[in-house]
C-alpha cells in the first residue's frame, strides 16, 4: 500500500536551530514538541528578546516515517492507530491496564512521539465545544475568561479556514456559516483548516439519512452549538490536502520568521522538572542519547507532555499524591493527589454495512488505487489520500424512545449534562477498521460515540523514571451509565442505518455488529470486546480553584504548590467538551500564552 514521494523535512531552512545536549539556559523550556507545546514555543518566541528551549523525545515525522503521517488516507489505511504494532519512531507504543469494561482486554494507545505530537497521528476533525460545556469549565475554575465567548479570540487566533467549494462536487458543497468573519480570524492563523478537495460518497448519503430522522442541518461546528448534521473541517492544508501538523504550522511558522531565539532539542528526553529549595522550577533534567544534562529556565517550565506523560513528569519531579510518591521513593515536594486521576476519554462502536460506493477499502483495487494517487499529485489534489476516512458528524441527545429504556440512575447521571451537550456523536467513515476484509467492496460506517462519559480513569507511575512508561487505567465503560448509553447509542445508529434513506446504496445484511447481535445484553458484550478508544484523554492534570485538593493548575495553567511551572495541554484540561479536542488544545496554548506574555 506504500505511495513513495519526498516529504523529507529541510532542516537547512534559515532559523532552524537544533538545540544542542548539554547545560544551557533559557527564558522558558517547554517540555514536549507536541500539538500544545510548539504552540505556545512560537508565541513565546515571537518576542525575540526571550529564548525558548523546546524538549522533544521524537524528530519530525516526515523523515522518520515518510508518508504515514504526511498522507491524510494513511490515518486510515495504516493499523498504527488500532494495533499493538504502533511504529516506534513516531508513537510511544504505550499499552492499558487490563479493562474490565472491556472484558479484560488490554489496548494500544497510540501517542505522538514526534513533533507535532498527536496531531501527526490522529483523524484531525475540529469543532469546538458547546457554549455551556465552557461555562462550565468557567464555573469550575471560578474564571470567567474561559466562557465561549471569551476563548472565542483564541480558538480563531491559531486558525486560517478555507472552503473548497470551487473544487468539492456539488452535492458536497459545504456551506458558509454566516459568523465565518466571527468564529475565524480574518488575517487567518498558521494552522490550516479545511475541507478534503475529494468528498467521501457514503457522506452524501449519510447526510440524506440525518435529515430523513430529522437532524438540523447546521452550518458549523465552530459557533458552539453541534446538535444537528453537517461536513467537518479537517485540520488540512487546502490545496495540497496534506495532514497539517503544529508542527507544519506553528514550528514551521518561526522557522520562517527566523526566529533564532527557539531552539529544538530533538530525540531528546525531559527525565525530571528542578526546583530551588523555595520550590521555584529552575530547569529540566534531559537525557539525549547517553548525555544526561540540565536545560535551566529563567523564567519558567512548561510542561506539555500529554495527557499520559505530564502527570507522570509531575510525579516524578515530586509533584503527585504522597502516598504514591512515597512508595516509589520520591521525595514529595507538593501533595497534589488529583495528579494523575480524573482522565476523561471517549470510545467508539462502529456499525458498518458494504455499499456500492467507493470506500478506503477500495484502494486494495491496484488500478483504482493507481488513479487516486495519479490525482493527489496534481495541484489542487482531489484524491481519497487526501481524506482522513471520515468527513461527516452528526451530533444528537438520545431520542426520547431510547432513553426510556435507561435506568433511572442513568439518566439521572446524563441530565447533569448541560442542555446543549450532545450525548451521542456519529462520524460517518468510508472504512471498515473492525477488521481488514480482503475484498474490494465498499464500505460505510456508523462510527458511534458516546460523548457524555461519566467513567474517570487514571495514570499512575510503574517507577520512579521517566525511561518506563506510565500505568495507563482509563476505565472505559467502568460507569453502568456509560455501558447503557452505549447500547442505546449503537441502537440508534443501528435504526439509521437500516433507513430507507440508505436503501438505495446498502448491500446485504448489517456486516458489524452484524444480525446475530440482537438482545440489549449482546450488544452490551459486543460492544465490550469491540469497541475502540477515541483517543480524547484529557483531564489528568485538571485544571481547578486554587482551594480545591484535586485541582492541579489553577486557572492560569500554573501548578499548584509550586512556582514558575505550568502545565499546557489536554492533560490541563478542566472538562473534556463534547466531540474533537483538537480545538481547545490550541485554543488553550494560546489562551496561556498570551498570559504568560501578557505577565512578563
Amino acid at each position: 500500500m506504500g505511495y513513495a514521494f519526498n516529504h523529507c523535512r529541510d532542516e537547512s531552512r534559515p532559523g532552524f536551530r537544533f538545540g544542542i545536549p548539554g547545560n544551557a539556559t533559557y527564558d522558558y523550556v517547554v517540555v514536549g514538541g507536541g500539538t500544545a507545546g510548539l504552540a505556545v514555543a512560537m508565541r513565546l518566541a515571537e518576542d525575540n528578546t526571550h529564548t525558548v528551549a523546546v524538549i522533544e523525545a521524537g524528530g519530525f515525522y516526515q523523515n522518520e516515517a515518510g508518508n504515514k503521517s504526511v498522507v491524510p488516507a494513511y490515518n486510515s489505511l495504516f493499523a498504527a492507530l488500532q494495533s499493538p504494532n504502533a511504529d516506534p519512531l513516531i508513537d510511544w507504543g504505550f499499552v492499558t491496564t487490563p479493562q474490565i469494561g472491556a472484558n479484560n482486554r488490554t489496548l494500544h494507545y497510540a501517542r505522538g512521539k514526534t513533533l507535532g505530537g498527536c496531531s501527526a497521528l490522529n483523524a484531525n476533525i475540529y469543532n469546538r465545544g458547546t457554549r455551556a460545556s465552557y461555562q462550565e469549565w468557567a464555573d469550575l475554575v471560578g474564571d470567567d475568561s474561559y466562557t465561549f465567548d471569551q476563548w472565542l479570540p483564541y480558538f480563531a487566533k491559531g486558525i486560517n479556514y478555507t472552503v473548497p467549494n470551487d473544487i468539492r462536487a456539488p452535492n458536497a458543497t459545504v456551506p458558509t456559516p454566516a459568523s465565518d468573519a466571527q468564529d475565524f480570524s480574518p488575517s487567518g492563523g498558521p494552522v490550516h483548516l479545511s475541507h478534503g478537495n475529494f468528498a467521501l460518497p457514503f457522506s452524501s448519503w449519510a447526510q440524506r439519512a440525518f435529515l430523513y430522522f430529522g437532524f438540523a442541518n447546521i452550518s458549523t461546528f465552530s459557533n458552539g452549538a453541534l446538535l444537528g448534521s453537517q461536513y467537518a473541517p479537517n485540520v488540512l492544508r487546502p490545496i495540497s490536502n496534506e495532514r497539517e501538523t503544529s508542527s507544519t504550522s506553528y514550528l514551521d511558522a518561526a522557522l520562517d520568521s527566523n526566529r533564532t531565539n527557539l531552539h529544538v532539542f530533538t530525540h531528546s528526553l525531559a527525565l525530571q522538572v528542578l526546583f530551588s529549595d523555595d520550590k521555584t522550577a529552575t530547569g529540566v533534567l534531559v537525557r539525549s542519547g547517553r548525555l544526561d544534562y540540565v536545560l535551566s529556565a529563567r523564567k519558567e517550565v512548561i510542561v506539555s507532555a500529554g495527557t499520559f506523560q505530564s502527570p507522570q513528569l509531575l510525579m516524578v519531579s515530586g509533584i503527585g499524591a504522597a502516598e504514591t510518591l512515597q512508595e516509589h521513593g520520591i521525595t514529595v515536594l507538593a501533595d497534589r493527589p488529583g495528579v494523575g486521576q480524573n482522565m476523561w476519554d471517549h470510545v467508539d462502536i462502529e456499525v458498518t454495512y458494504k455499499v456500492n460506493l467507493e470506500s478506503f477499502n477500495t484502494l486494495k483495487n491496484e488500478t483504482y488505487a493507481q488513479i487516486q494517487k495519479d490525482n493527489y499529485r496534481k495541484v489542487p489534489a482531489v484524491s481519497m489520500y487526501g481524506s482522513y476516512g471520515a468527513d461527516y458528524i452528526g451530533w444528537e441527545k438520545l431520542p426520547d424512545s431510547y432513553r426510556a429504556n435507561l435506568t433511572a440512575a442513568a439518566a439521572l447521571q446524563l441530565a447533569s449534562f448541560p442542555s446543549d451537550w450532545p450525548e451521542v456523536e456519529y462520524e460517518i467513515a468510508s472504512v471498515y477498521t473492525t477488521d481488514d476484509p480482503e475484498d474490494f467492496d465498499g464500505y460505510g460506517t456508523f462510527v458511534t460515540v458516546p460523548v457524555a462519559p461519566v467513567s474517570r480513569g487514571t495514570v499512575g507511575l510503574l517507577s520512579n523514571s521517566m525511561l518506563d512508561p506510565p500505568v495507563i487505567d482509563p476505565k472505559w465503560l467502568s460507569a453502568q451509565t456509560d455501558i447503557e448509553l452505549a447500547v442505546q447509542a449503537v441502537k440508534r445508529a443501528r435504526e439509521i442505518m437500516a433507513s430507507p434513506a440508505l436503501e438505495p446504496i446498502r448491500l446485504g445484511s448489517e456486516v458489524t455488529p452484524g444480525d446475530s447481535v440482537g438482545t440489549d445484553a449482546e450488544l452490551e458484550q459486543y460492544i465490550r470486546n469491540n469497541f475502540f478508544m477515541n483517543w480524547h484523554a484529557a483531564c489528568t492534570c485538571r485544571m481547578g480553584r486554587v482551594n480545591d485538593s484535586m485541582a492541579v493548575v489553577d486557572s492560569n495553567a500554573r501548578v499548584i504548590g509550586v512556582q514558575n511551572l505550568r502545565v499546557v495541554d489536554a492533560s490541563a484540561f478542566a472538562l473534556l467538551p463534547p466531540g474533537h479536542p483538537v480545538s481547545t488544545v490550541y485554543g488553550l496554548a494560546e489562551k496561556i500564552s498570551a498570559d504568560i506574555i501578557s505577565s512578563r
